[in-house]
């Protein structure tokens, strides 16, 4: 029998929910305390219903505090900067584009080392790495709106401008860092780290991401008409300057949301798109719930082998990138081939 193409899609899809679940679950068995399955599941669901506790308190700390939320933001993290990535390489028709064409991560990298060398707790620090990326973003925007009337190119020069700014200020920064205590957490963080996340964290994220996944898929078919270009898309009656300011609002969010629990992870809302366009194509809706799953399982791979090297705990945003690089290499023959 031959499958139709949505027929086909459908079934990609539903082969990439069995593979995340699979994963979601066998991530728990990863980490230093080593927990069987039937534990595992026991403490979950002793959550829910009575069962008696046959396992020390320890276990369900390390569980439900520990590995479920590091396991979840891993999942949210990798789909958040892969549909961000997939969102701007369509609006930027630029297969080189990532999340942070704009600057929010230079500006969130600035906001979360204001906060550290003032001493701030987590929830400071993340609460300004969140404002200054959307400060960066809206910084980018303006500049193009005013002197560029809007176009593409002139918001991907602002984008560089601003992005450079926050660079520099963030070398500032980390020139009046306590070299004992801040400069190595400010360094840490802009290497990437889930170590700290919380249940708390995801109560945070999952709203923005609902919301941009939301309104990314309400105007799905005039994103779809825009990759076309500008011109085509006001000739077919579509609103381009309210469509590129839903792509840059909503991947922005997700984006900064993301960046603002882990630090800065390079690589995965570049590659992620381009390896879920040789599933899907060019089509936006198809391959924005393909990037979101497998940008998932991706991160939370990269999480998995972190967790499981014993002795030290290596940053999120290397490990993306050794892995990232060469597989974008391979990629790049199909750029050979045409991008659309």
């Amino acid at each position: 029998m031959i499958l139709k193409n949505n027929d086909r899609f459908t079934v990609k899809i539903i082969v990439l929910i069995c593979f995340t679940a699979t994963l979601f679950f066998a991530s728990f068995l990863v980490g230093r305390f080593a927990i069987s399955p039937k534990l595992v599941i026991d403490i979950v669901l002793a959550q829910f219903i009575d069962i008696p506790q046959y396992w020390e308190p320890t276990l369900s700390t390390v569980v439900l505090q520990v590995r479920l939320p590091r396991i979840l933001l891993a999942i949210l993290v990798g789909s958040a900067l892969s549909v961000s990535g997939a969102s701007y390489q369509t609006l930027f028709k630029n297969p080189m584009v990532s999340p942070d064409i704009l600057g929010v991560s230079a500006g969130a990298a600035f906001g979360a080392a204001l906060a550290m060398i003032n001493a701030a707790t987590w929830w400071q620090i993340q609460l300004l790495a969140f404002v200054f990326g959307i400060i960066a973003v809206t910084a980018a925007y303006t500049i193009s709106y005013v002197f560029g009337k809007n176009t593409i190119t002139v918001l991907i020069l602002a984008g560089v401008v601003v992005s450079s700014l926050f660079q520099a200020l963030l070398s500032i920064v980390k020139t009046l860092a306590d070299t004992e205590n801040a400069l190595p957490s400010i360094t840490y963080w802009l290497m990437g780290s889930l170590g700290k996340g919380k249940n708390d964290d995801i109560l945070v994220m999952l709203p923005a991401l609902v919301l941009s996944l939301l309104l990314l898929f309400i105007f799905r078919s005039q994103i779809n008409v825009l990759a076309a270009g500008e011109d085509e898309a006001r000739t077919m009656g579509v609103n381009v300057s309210l469509i590129k300011l839903v792509v840059i609002v909503t991947s922005t969010l997700m984006t900064v949301s993301a960046v603002s629990i882990c630090g800065i992870v390079g690589w995965v809302g570049m590659v992620v798109p381009h390896i879920a366009r040789m599933f899907t194509g060019a089509s936006f809706s198809k391959l924005a719930v393909t990037s979101f799953f497998i940008g998932g399982a991706f991160l939370l791979i990269i999480d998995n082998v972190i967790r499981g090297v014993e002795g030290v705990e290596l940053p999120l945003g290397v490990l993306t990138a050794l892995v990232g690089t060469p597989v974008f290499v391979l990629l790049l023959s199909r750029v050979k081939k045409g991008w659309a």
